[in-house]
């Protein structure tokens, strides 16, 4: 009797995409690339191979899906973001330039298009819009985080030193769409070390390193 087995039905053939699904993974790509105003939902459709009923039976309007797609983008923001703090986890300065060293690695390389985010706060200024909301609430939430990640580096004025992380971070977003390789990104993180030496002073550090040290 052999021993090989035969292949289960799932495993010999994928099941094809949902129709919800094409139409996520094309909006991703096409509102990340070329921005949400700028695309219909006829060409979404399009592309996604499925008809506008399937599309509307998912998402109120384009501007729904325009909010699923930036709430997609978030959460691969902050798994990017968190995913920099491995090896560093007691560590909030050597977390935020091992993500800032990733950042101008992105920022540096051809068809970068900057943070989807940002880019829908721009593309759409009326505070009420889907879009807009998740943007801000994102950008609020970075805010915050950079400030307590300050905090724990020992800043004198921990939301000075967390808004200046902020605004390197938006202008490299900016900058890399302009400039690409070769670009200011290039000093990212040289810039954001100077600003955190700038505001946190030697004993600071000297403490913060040797409490990292006793939790191991």
């Amino acid at each position: 009797m052999s021993s090989r087995k035969t292949p289960s039905r799932s495993a010999s053939s994928a099941t094809p995409p949902r129709a919800i699904d094409r139409i996520r993974a094309v909006a991703d790509d096409m509102f990340y690339r070329e921005g949400i105003r700028a695309i219909g939902v006829d060409e979404i459709v399009t592309r996604a191979g499925v008809t506008k009923p399937s599309l509307y039976r998912s998402f109120a309007s384009k501007d729904e899906l325009a909010a699923a797609y930036l709430r997609d983008y978030e959460a691969a923001f902050w798994e990017r973001f968190d995913a920099a703090a491995k090896g560093h986890e007691h560590d909030p300065r050597a977390h935020l330039l091992a993500y800032f060293e990733g950042l101008a690695q992105r920022a540096s390389k051809g068809g970068y298009r900057g943070c989807g985010l940002t880019n829908a706060a721009v593309e759409y200024p009326q505070a009420e819009h889907p879009a807009r909301k998740v943007a801000e609430a994102n950008k609020r939430a970075l805010r915050s985080r950079l400030a307590a990640m300050a905090k724990d580096m020992g800043a004198a004025d921990a939301q000075a030193l967390g808004d200046g992380l902020l605004l390197l971070l938006e202008g490299a977003y900016a900058s890399g769409q302009l400039f690409g390789k070769g670009g200011p990104v290039r000093s990212l993180v040289e810039n954001a070390q100077r600003l955190i030496d700038a505001s946190v002073s030697p004993a600071r550090v000297r403490k913060k390193t040797s409490d990292a040290d006793r939790r191991g």
